[in-house]
């Protein structure tokens, strides 16, 4: 049930943030319309759910260190490092989500045929 509620509420947001794009009349815009909406829509999909998957990765990622480092706090500073490392990893996915992201939305679909 709770997997269930997270799932509606991250698909909440994502057909919210897409709802301006289907607010558009029919001929504003040109023959690549449906291919240029589409683009929109993935690019903001992708983003949001790595950013969704990177925080959750982040966040388990300090719960289990933080556990670790008060069952042996002799060991914090190995612990410590390899967290870190750990969210510099989970962060570059992260960051080339976005680039993919924005090389998506940044396309010229005019210009292609």
């Amino acid at each position: 049930m709770k997997k269930t509620h997270a799932f509606g509420l991250l698909l909440f947001f994502v057909l919210l943030a897409g709802s301006p794009l289907l607010a558009q009349e029919a001929g504003a815009v040109a023959d690549k319309a449906p291919l240029y909406k589409l683009s929109l829509i993935v690019g903001g999909a992708v983003i949001t759910l790595a950013a969704a998957a990177g925080a959750f990765c982040q966040a388990k990622a300090i719960s289990s260190a933080c556990e670790g480092i008060s069952r042996n706090p002799g060991s914090a500073p190995t612990i410590r490092f390899i967290m870190i490392f750990g969210l510099v990893l989970i962060e570059t996915l992260v960051i080339y989500a976005l680039l993919i992201a924005i090389v998506i939305l940044m396309i010229q679909w005019g210009n292609y045929k």
